[in-house]
């Protein structure tokens, strides 16, 4: 499968047209005044770590007639700035360690004697870009990085500097159209480089903006970026992807950039009229014609688009706002959303058992959880609050009879439980609640977990008279002991 998700993006990169690679020095990169890091890219996240190694490859290879730093992919916009599309880690870094050398040999720190060199320097002092980030992530990094290339200053000759400058290379490509420069960059990434797969949707859905929706991309990339990764990481790889593949039956262990087609699906203008994306069309236009109605000036209200976790993806726009979406859900859900609920006495004693019993915490116990939260999510994004009680019961047997039957839970086991019982694929097929409560779930015929292996609890008495999960299975009557 990754095989051909990558053959599919390499093809589109195919119809890129006049890529031009060129290869340029380190001097002649930084010596581009016109270079910008526009504010869709995904932060400066480099580390002390990965700028000390590119000191230390430097100077390792300082007597290599020259060196190969990567690749810059540049999208040349029509005022003539060069927006990297990408590159931007290592160029930031170029950048900070070029403004370190620079201070230092005016602080008389590092001495020069070659005087093409000291004009270079000048040079690049003058022409240099100077961006400027407002994402505290990369404002930080910044701060911690070049203060380290400050520190490493003690080991940099007139020797270092030239090779930096002159034989140090990189491979640039300029397009004028930001669409290529994104399907570039998806080629260049497919190839294996280490990004997130959120980054490489990041940039499919950047270059599937509508012409009538550019003026919106800064403030959806804005939206984006206030995301922390490990809080994009966890909302596609732990629910969305999980939960999107196991309601197509497939099985959903790791989010890796081989799965991201799983978030790629139809551009509205540029698919053909098919009758199967009618309903999608007249949603999507409804709802923009609504938010973008004189009257919204006058009574200040905005309508959402309706997102489900089984529809197909809307590219471009919709997909930034379809992630802000879920993970306000996920926010919600993670934070006080069952206390917000209703629930009768046995859901309410369910809630109880499983935020509460000692084991909660191990490994095995958590994957048993998380089938639990991302059954519990879907059913509410299709169904909302009816007949939730009975459904947290439901579900409950169903998530954590896997945790009575199993010494040891992998993510593995709990991945092929789901294929083997799959309540997603229920809850995609049903039309009423009903149908979902009808699903099958045989009696816990034999505990194979030990039963004192920490599934107790403190009983709260306004809420249970139970005290383990296994007590909670002999009264729902799924096990008989």
């Amino acid at each position: 499968m990754s095989e051909l998700i990558e053959d599919r993006v390499l093809q589109k990169a195919e119809t890129v047209s006049e890529i031009k690679p060129n290869i340029i020095t380190v001097f002649e990169l930084l010596s581009l005044g016109e270079i910008d890091f526009p504010n869709y890219q995904r932060p400066y996240k480099w580390s002390v770590k990965h700028v000390s190694q590119l000191i230390n490859d430097v100077i390792t290879f300082k007597d290599k007639p020259a060196y190969r730093l990567g690749t810059v992919v540049i999208h040349q916009d029509k005022s003539d700035t060069l927006n990297v599309v990408d590159g931007q880690q290592r160029t930031v870094t170029l950048l900070l360690v070029l403004k370190a050398i620079i201070k230092s040999f005016d602080s008389n720190l590092i001495t020069i004697h070659n005087k093409s060199l000291i004009n270079d320097l000048h040079t690049l002092q003058a022409k240099m870009p100077q961006p400027k980030f407002t994402n505290p992530v990369s404002i930080r990094n910044i701060q911690l990085n070049y203060s380290e290339i400050e520190r490493m200053m003690a080991v940099i000759d007139e020797e270092i500097i030239h090779f930096l400058l002159h034989k140090c290379e990189v491979v640039k490509f300029v397009l004028t159209d930001v669409s290529e420069a994104f399907q570039f960059f998806d080629a260049q990434n497919a190839r294996g480089k280490d990004l997130d797969p959120h980054d490489l949707l990041k940039a499919f859905h950047l270059r599937e903006f509508s012409d009538s929706e550019k003026e919106e991309l800064d403030a959806s990339v804005a939206a984006w970026e206030g995301m922390q990764t490990k809080t994009l990481v966890r909302l596609f790889g732990r629910y969305l992807y999980r939960i999107k593949g196991w309601l197509k039956g497939d099985s959903a262990r790791y989010f890796t950039k081989s799965k991201a087609d799983f978030f790629k699906g139809i551009t509205l203008d540029k698919i053909d009229n098919y009758p199967f994306t009618n309903a999608m069309r007249i949603t999507h236009f409804y709802v923009e014609g609504y938010n973008h109605s004189n009257d919204r000036n006058i009574d200040l209200s905005k309508m959402s688009y309706p997102f489900q976790l089984d529809q197909a993806v809307i590219n471009g726009k919709r997909f930034f706002e379809m992630t802000g979406h879920y993970q306000k859900v996920i926010d919600n859900y993670t934070g006080n959303f069952i206390d917000t609920l209703e629930l009768n006495k046995k859901a309410k004693e369910i809630v109880y058992a499983i935020n509460n019993y000692e084991g909660r915490n191990r490994d095995g116990d958590k994957y048993v959880r998380m089938l639990f939260d991302c059954a519990l999510i879907y059913y509410y994004d299709k169904f909302g609050g009816i007949e939730i009680s009975r459904m947290i019961e439901k579900l409950f047997i169903w998530a954590y009879k896997l945790r009575l039957q199993q010494q040891s839970v992998f993510l593995s086991t709990a991945d092929n439980y789901v294929l083997a019982n799959n309540v997603f694929i229920a809850i995609k097929e049903a039309t009423h609640p009903q149908q979902v409560l009808n699903f099958y779930i045989s009696q816990v015929e034999e505990i194979r977990i030990n039963k004192k292996d920490s599934l107790k609890f403190k009983v709260n008495e306004e809420i249970t008279k139970n005290n383990s999960l296994i007590n909670i299975f002999t009264d729902l009557k799924y096990y008989h002991g």
